[in-house]
């Protein structure tokens, strides 16, 4: 913030930009490792609460929770190794990453509400702006999801 006196430019130190609440975990797969991740997001979600003042729906945070089950049981279930979550957020939007060490890329199948199972990815596209690219450790789906309303 600036304050404006006879003209002069005061910088009052609230100007400086800050960095966005980040958190990291590393899975190995064992039972339970998909609910630690949901804690872990829960915890998140009171840190931006408190930290940033972020003023988050339920529906958001609900969301949110989902595509963190989504994104780890995908990677629990499709990769040959540990994974890891990275969340990134500010009052707005949060980021959830995850890293598994499969190089195939996840498939996105059209709506079939006769299908049986494989619905993750088409769930997570509902919810999320979600972009996937491969690391040399294998691949980082990212899935940002918003704060507000939606």
């Amino acid at each position: 913030m600036i304050e404006y006196l006879d003209g002069a430019v005061i910088p009052t130190g609230f100007d400086v930009p800050v960095e966005p609440l980040r958190r990291a975990a590393h899975y190995t797969g064992e039972p339970g490792c998909i609910a630690e991740a949901r804690s872990l997001a829960m915890l998140f979600l009171e840190q931006l609460t408190s930290e940033w003042c972020a003023e988050i729906e339920p529906r958001s945070a609900e969301a949110l929770l989902l595509v963190v089950s989504e994104l780890i049981t995908n990677a629990d279930r499709h990769s040959n190794g540990p994974y890891i979550l990275e969340l990134e957020g500010t009052a707005t939007a949060v980021s959830v990453s995850v890293y598994d060490s499969s190089a195939a890329l996840p498939r996105r199948f059209p709506r079939d509400p006769n299908r049986v199972g494989r619905h993750g990815l088409e769930i997570v596209h509902a919810l999320a702006d979600v972009t996937v690219e491969r690391v040399p450790v294998g691949k980082r789906v990212c899935a940002r999801v918003g704060l507000g309303r939606r």
